[in-house]
């Protein structure tokens, strides 16, 4: 059934009357403006109107530094937009438009680094299936990124003081718009979930670094971003940038504000390769300053970020998008041992012991897809969480194999169709019974969590009624939800591996910028 009137769905905001449309279980309203913004500046409120606006279109999304190159479409497909700077605009999918339902709110932040995504970029983002079957209000954000969201001016002007932060800026005015308007939609504004993959993870962890925000949700979900060098920018890079951009004669306000965005661009890549070639490194991430406390891992965690409740995991294969490995049962093992020891050196009997050990299930050559960039970093910030015990925090891992390719480890993105209940969405993701099920599993656990603050999974077919319990981690015992086609609890089970691993395999090599981009 599909029903879009006048007078119906129409949802009373702060600022005016919004009409969305109704289609088999679920309301839907796209792009709704929740701030506006001059160039390098805070967000303010957007402005009120009279009447009924249509919400029936999705916004603009963020500009973006490179053009976006197709890829991997059958593993993580994706949704083009039209861009502009004007990108203050937020989704809304809802089982009701009751205002006393008070239902569970999920605010996903798109992938992307702080470079690049959108709210609606992976195909899998779209957040209707996940609201019906959860029962639950689902919302997406767009916001500035990249040179207009977190570029470091401060040194330019005072007006400049917070550059390196207006990404997370819009964020903060998006979570109080959802704070302020959310029960028109039939949700809880004092029960919002924040959860995002990739860049997406990062956000959620220096949001809760940044007071003004960290009030605005009350739990978090970290997929894929733990990565330890994009959660604050080096200021002697940032003093030499602005250097660059005096000797240009570029450090000026109105130069800076009227430059058509692929000039500055231009401009700004010229001194990024100048910069590098240095010795600097440039990145674009947020900066430590009054408004964002800095990274967790190296500050500790602020006392209102160490009681918000947080998930926190990764998958198996993370940046390893390459082809499976076709016909592996068949290898000799001569050709296993030399294949091993091409990527692992010295360290490739003792490794490949190790993974046996952690991972009986799976095929020897499945090593050579172990991601340990982004895990090891995770590992050190559960352990940092779990010092203090008013701190909960859920661990999870990603382990499923698909049938791509006779077989291919889970990687950067994979668990996304699962959690937000899109597998038809993703022709990879639909290979067998078991896909289905963890499907709903996944989906399950990530509303749980948002409904109650401890996440638990629904039973497979077949099992008996009890969900699986998901325990917290402690000091010295990271308690590891495996999701696969069985899922089972094991204690620090990968923690040897991963260390081995990092001493002779840099998981950088694979950090491409199109991998952790998109």
């Amino acid at each position: 059934m599909f029903i879009c009137r006048e007078d119906y769905p129409v949802a009373d905001t702060r600022y005016g009357r919004l009409r969305g449309f109704y289609l088999d279980g679920c309301f839907t309203f796209q792009g709704i403006r929740y701030a506006q913004a001059k160039r390098f500046h805070m967000p303010t409120e957007p402005e009120s109107w009279e009447g009924v606006k249509d919400a029936l279109s999705y916004g603009y999304v963020a500009e973006i530094m490179k053009k976006p190159v197709p890829n991997n479409e059958i593993m993580v497909p994706h949704m083009y937009w039209p861009s502009s700077e004007d990108c203050q605009y937020l989704n809304i999918w809802t089982p009701t438009m009751e205002k006393d339902a008070a239902k569970p709110v999920m605010v996903w932040l798109h992938g992307g680094a702080f470079d690049d995504g959108s709210s609606i970029e992976q195909l899998v983002y779209e957040g209707r299936s996940l609201a019906v079957s959860e029962d639950v209000v689902v919302a997406s954000i767009n916001h500035r990124l990249n040179i207009l969201g977190y570029w470091d001016l401060s040194e330019v002007d005072e007006e400049y003081w917070n550059t390196g932060n207006l990404g997370n800026a819009d964020i903060v005015a998006a979570l109080r718009w959802i704070h302020d308007n959310i029960e028109s939609f039939g949700g809880d504004p004092d029960n919002v979930t924040l959860f995002g993959q990739s860049g997406g993870g990062m956000k959620v962890l220096t949001l809760m670094q940044t007071p003004e925000a960290n009030t605005l949700f009350h739990k978090g979900i970290v997929q894929s971003g733990v990565i330890d060098n994009m959660f604050d920018q080096d200021r002697e890079t940032n003093h030499a940038f602005v250097e660059k951009l005096r000797e240009r004669g570029l450090a000026d306000k109105h130069r800076l504000e009227t430059m058509p965005y692929r000039q500055l661009v231009e401009e700004y890549t010229k001194i990024e390769a100048e910069l590098s070639a240095e010795g600097y490194e440039v990145t674009r991430c947020p900066v430590e300053n009054a408004y964002y406390l800095g990274h967790p891992l190296k500050h500790g965690f602020c006392e209102r970020a160490r009681e918000i409740p947080l998930m926190v995991g990764s998958v198996f294969g993370e940046f390893d998008f390459d082809h499976g490995i076709d016909g592996k049962e068949t290898y000799p093992q001569e050709k296993i041992r030399q294949m091993i020891g091409a990527q692992l050196g010295e360290g490739a009997e003792e490794i490949a012991a190790l993974f046996r050990e952690t991972y009986p299930d799976k095929h020897i050559l499945d090593l050579l897809s172990l991601d340990n960039f982004i895990r090891s970093t995770e590992i050190d910030l559960i352990k940092e969480r779990s010092k203090t015990k008013e701190s909960k925090t859920y661990s999870f891992m990603f382990t499923y194999n698909f049938a791509l390719d006779g077989g291919k480890p889970a990687w950067h993105c994979s668990e996304l169709p699962f959690v937000f209940h899109n597998i038809e969405k993703v022709p990879a993701c639909n290979d067998s019974e078991e896909a289905a099920v963890l499907e709903k599993q996944m989906s399950f656990a990530w509303a749980q969590f948002a409904r109650t603050g401890t996440p638990e999974l629904c039973c497979a077919a077949g099992e008996s009624d009890a969900p699986l319990i998901w325990p917290a981690c402690e000091e010295g015992a990271e308690n590891v939800m495996i999701f696969d086609k069985k899922c089972q609890v094991k204690v620090n089970y990968d923690h040897a591996l991963i260390a081995l691993h990092e001493q002779y395999f840099d998981g950088s090599s694979r950090l491409k910028a199109d991998n952790i981009q998109h």
